[in-house]
Order: structure tokens, then C-alpha cells, then sequence
């Protein structure tokens, strides 16, 4: 573990859990790395006392929380004392690196991209997540930006690639551009102009990348658009849970499936923790002057805990200095 210190900013009110569950999570991060210090954003009554007894967290109170079904710009507009639009202003201030939520999604985007600002360089920042494939893949963006130029699939690129290299750990990360085929003429006049800027301006760039090699391992990065990332992850988020619900009913129909099931699971936890978002913590929103990381809504204490620690180490092994190279390094 580094001993740098790493601030993270974390939103207590995120999500569709109770605040119990984010402070369970916070407690689990805190306990893991001796390095990390947390400032809980949240109303009074729920971090003061959480932070008085934890050494290395501070309370940051709000008043106001967004809930997941409000329109994202006009919610951080009106509640500018909410612990989402309060988070994102701890680490416009400098008072912290990061910042962690699993409230809404659209919200998180709107109050970090106009609270905290675009990176140097950066047209429009994307959502960027780890899937749990044969190799780790980052995929991005995944929703975003539903309509995109070319110049931001190749910033998508670079982003990706830092990401990669950063939080993966992939020393030479491979780039697929997804499309419906792998051949080099495949896709859309739009996908066939996004190949051939990936090909001319980013190194890493490898080919396109079919919807099959999305779990596969021919690739570490692919990049696409925000509306079809956030279908195909969504596809993919559905068929592994139907695929899961049918195993169940499938190992629960009869007395010797039931004593079959006994024997697998073990191995069946197994697969269900890795195709679990918890590991990872949630996405990142790459692009901005700051870590931001955004839990699922219906998140865990692991979840809060591995989104806390992902975005720590991504502060001290300078996620933000490589993306902003990358965007740099472009022609």
C-alpha cells in the first residue's frame, strides 16, 4: 500500500440503500488503507457522528440530497446544497482528490463536469468502466455522450488507455473501435472515418472490435459512442441476469439438482462476485479535473468500499497526469 495520502470525498446519500450502507463501506476503506482520509459529505445527523469516531474522516454537511429519478441539470442547479453538488465542490477546492457517489449517474456527471470542470484539452468527458471478462476490458463511453465526433472516440481512446494503464495495470493496452465486423471496411461511414483516425493518431489502436469481443480478451480498451455503450452494457448486465435466474431454476427443480447445487456452490459464488460490479466499485468519469468515481445505485458496502479505494489509488498513481499526457500527446 502507498503511504501517500489520498483524500476522497464520499457521498453519503448516494443511491438506492440507506446511508448505513455507504458508512459501512467507508469503514472497510478506512480500515483497508492507513493512507486514506474521507470527507463524508452529508447531512449532520448522519456523518458528524460517523466522523467523530473515525480516525481520518471528516464531516462535510449538506442539506439537500437528489434523488435517482430527478432531472440531473436541473436538480444540481436548484439543490447547490446537496451532497453530490457539495462533493464535487470539495474537489474543485482542493480539499480533496476525489470523489466517490453512488446516487444518480446523470446528476454525479452534470455537477462534476460544470462543478469540477473538463480537463485541459478534453471536448467532452466519458464513462468509463472495468468489465469482467476473460481479461479485464475498459469500455467507454458508456452513456455520456450519446452522440459523439470523431475528435472525442480518439480522446475516448487516450482516456481509455491511461485508464488502463493506471487502474488495470496493463503495461501496453490493445484499443478496438466496437462495430459490426472486424474487417477494416466494416460499419457506418462514421465508424469507417473513427477507424481511420484511431489508426492515424493513437498507437494503441489495434482494430475493430466485434460485440463479441467485448468479454473476450483481443482487447483492453474498446471505445464506442455513449448510446451504444449503454446499450451494450445493459445487454450485458441483462443476459447475465437471466442467465443467472435460469441456472437458479435449473439447479432448484429437483432433489438431485438441489444436491448438485450444494456441491457447486462454492464455485458458483465464485462467478457470481466476479460478474458483480462490486469489485470494481463502479464507473469513473474520465475527463475532468478530478477522480470521480460512480457507484451503482443499488450499491453494497464492498461496492463503496472498493469505489473509495479505486479512486485513492487512482489519485496517488496520477490517473489524471497520464489522461491529461495522452490528450496532450494528440495531433
Amino acid at each position: 500500500m502507498s503511504e501517500i495520502t489520498a483524500t476522497v470525498c464520499v457521498d453519503a446519500h448516494g443511491g438506492d440503500e440507506p446511508p448505513e450502507v455507504v458508512l459501512a463501506g467507508v469503514e472497510r476503506a478506512l480500515g483497508e488503507d492507513e493512507h486514506l482520509r474521507v470527507l463524508l459529505v452529508g447531512f449532520e445527523d448522519v456523518v458528524t457522528p460517523f466522523a467523530q469516531a473515525h480516525e481520518r474522516c471528516d464531516a462535510v454537511t449538506c442539506t439537500q440530497s437528489i434523488a435517482m429519478d430527478e432531472h440531473p441539470v436541473e436538480a444540481i442547479r436548484t439543490k447547490r446544497d446537496s451532497s453530490i453538488v457539495v462533493g464535487c465542490r470539495q474537489v474543485r477546492s482542493g480539499a480533496a482528490q476525489a470523489f466517490f457517489s453512488a446516487g444518480s449517474t446523470g446528476a454525479c456527471m452534470a455537477a462534476a463536469t460544470l462543478g469540477i470542470g473538463r480537463a485541459k484539452g478534453v471536448d467532452r468527458p466519458a464513462l468509463a468502466s472495468v468489465l469482467p471478462g476473460a481479461t479485464p476490458t475498459v469500455m467507454l463511453d458508456l452513456g455520456a455522450n450519446a452522440d459523439c465526433k470523431t475528435l472525442n472516440i480518439v480522446q475516448y481512446a487516450r482516456m481509455g488507455v491511461a485508464y488502463s494503464r493506471i487502474v488495470v495495470g496493463v503495461r501496453e493496452p490493445r484499443v478496438g473501435l466496437l462495430n459490426i465486423g472486424s474487417e477494416d471496411t466494416k460499419g457506418s461511414m462514421a465508424a469507417q472515418e473513427r477507424f481511420a483516425a484511431l489508426r492515424e493518431q493513437v498507437p494503441e489502436f489495434v482494430g475493430n472490435a466485434e460485440g463479441t469481443d467485448i468479454l473476450g480478451d483481443r482487447f483492453d480498451v474498446i471505445v464506442t459512442d455513449g448510446f451504444t455503450g449503454n446499450v451494450a452494457l445493459k445487454t450485458l448486465e441483462g443476459t447475465a441476469k437471466f442467465a443467472m435466474r435460469m441456472l437458479k431454476e435449473a439447479l432448484t427443480s429437483s432433489t438431485a439438482a438441489k444436491l448438485a447445487a450444494l456441491t457447486l456452490k462454492p464455485a458458483l459464488s465464485g462467478i457470481k462476485t466476479r460478474l458483480s460490479g462490486d469489485r470494481m466499485g463502479g464507473a469513473v468519469l474520465l475527463g475532468v479535473k478530478g477522480v470521480v468515481v460512480i457507484g451503482h445505485g443499488a450499491t453494497s458496502p464492498e461496492a463503496v468500499k472498493n469505489g473509495t479505494l479505486v479512486a485513492a489509488r487512482a489519485v496517488r498513481d496520477g490517473l489524471l497526469d497520464d489522461v491529461a499526457r495522452q490528450i496532450g500527446s494528440q495531433g
